[in-house]
């Protein structure tokens, strides 16, 4: 669906609603150009779009149905870009990924939305307040498209290393328990995240070099400051994953001690209880003639000696770290 269909002229809205052939048309007068938000169109929806603006089909077809990777691609004058957006649910522990799909030229910017995490409200109203950024034309709309899918992936790594954070200090307290299952998880979410913002490097470092004439020179160097702010994003991912690695085999080492001395604790009980079960086993058995049978001391000394080895190998064992 058609969320929004604006012209701008010297940057600032025209009035009213447009619909999108007469959009084109407005758009082709000097200083203005057509910014056109769809939200989960279908083929039948962007039909129109696609002819009026004359955009390229291998475009369009993954524009309709998304999940592709960030990625920048040029057909004819057109540029087309896919960005991955990121929201982390705290909660849940997952990142929940938007997509958002491009299409720029000289004169229009058509923004298709997928998923929850992809809004664009805010960056259209914060433009529009700021008409001499706008004036430079439909790259001024992309870069702040790109700035606010980086911005927004800083929460999400805040998430991220709140939980990794968690698990590290469960990993080494003294409670016990096995988060392997969580940290696996996690690991999962930040391979899924690297993967929507590493390929995002490449196209926005080729932004902020200047390799499209459709975007004016003065909104360049604003891709450099998001360029810089996305490798930073990049690198952190990098780093939990690695962390998340450390964790697990830091968990893991963990579980087999917890099961070496659980083992010793029991071999340490069997040892104890085997001493009473051997002497009780040899005066349990049916045989007439056996020494002290008949001794009036002969009980009371068995159960001393059974107490007595015990105690010793009690001490024993306390004392070698086994119980």
């Amino acid at each position: 669906m058609i969320v929004d269909c604006a012209v701008y002229e010297e940057g600032r809205r025209r009035d009213g609603a447009l619909p999108v052939h007469e959009a084109m048309e407005a758009c082709r007068e000097p200083g203005a150009f057509t910014w056109i938000g769809l939200y989960e169109p279908t083929e039948e929806e962007f039909e129109s779009i696609r002819t009026e603006f004359d955009l390229h089909d291998l475009a369009v077809e993954d524009a309709i149905h998304a999940h592709q990777r960030p990625k920048l691609e040029v057909y004819g004058h057109t540029v087309f870009i896919v960005l991955k957006t990121a929201r982390y649910i705290d909660p849940e522990e997952v990142v929940r990924l938007g997509e958002i799909l491009i299409f720029l030229g000289e004169d229009f910017i058509i923004t298709v939305r997928h998923g929850e995490a992809s809004e664009l409200k805010d960056v259209r109203h914060r433009l529009e307040e700021d008409p001499e950024l706008l004036g430079h034309g439909p790259g001024a709309v992309l870069h702040a498209i790109v700035d606010k899918v980086v911005d927004d992936y800083g929460p999400a790594l805040e998430g991220l290393g709140d939980d990794i954070d968690e698990i590290e200090n469960q990993v080494f307290s003294q409670e016990g328990g096995n988060p392997a299952e969580r940290i696996y998880k996690l690991k999962r979410e930040v391979l899924a995240f690297s993967h929507a913002a590493g390929p995002l490097v490449d196209p926005v470092d080729r932004l902020a070099k200047g390799h499209y004439e459709v975007i004016h020179p003065e909104v360049r160097a604003y891709f450099r400051d998001v360029n810089d702010h996305l490798l930073r994003a990049h690198e952190q991912l990098e780093n939990y994953r690695d962390l998340l690695t450390s964790v697990l085999s830091a968990n893991l080492a963990q579980v087999t001690v917890r099961q070496n001395e659980d083992v010793r604790r029991i071999s340490a009980i069997v040892a104890i209880l085997a001493v009473p079960t051997a002497l009780a086993g040899i005066y349990g058995m049916n045989f007439e003639h056996m020494p002290e049978l008949e001794w009036t001391f002969g009980y009371p000394l068995v159960i001393a000696v059974m107490a007595a080895i015990c105690l010793f190998l009690y001490r024993y064992f306390k004392k070698v770290g086994w119980l």
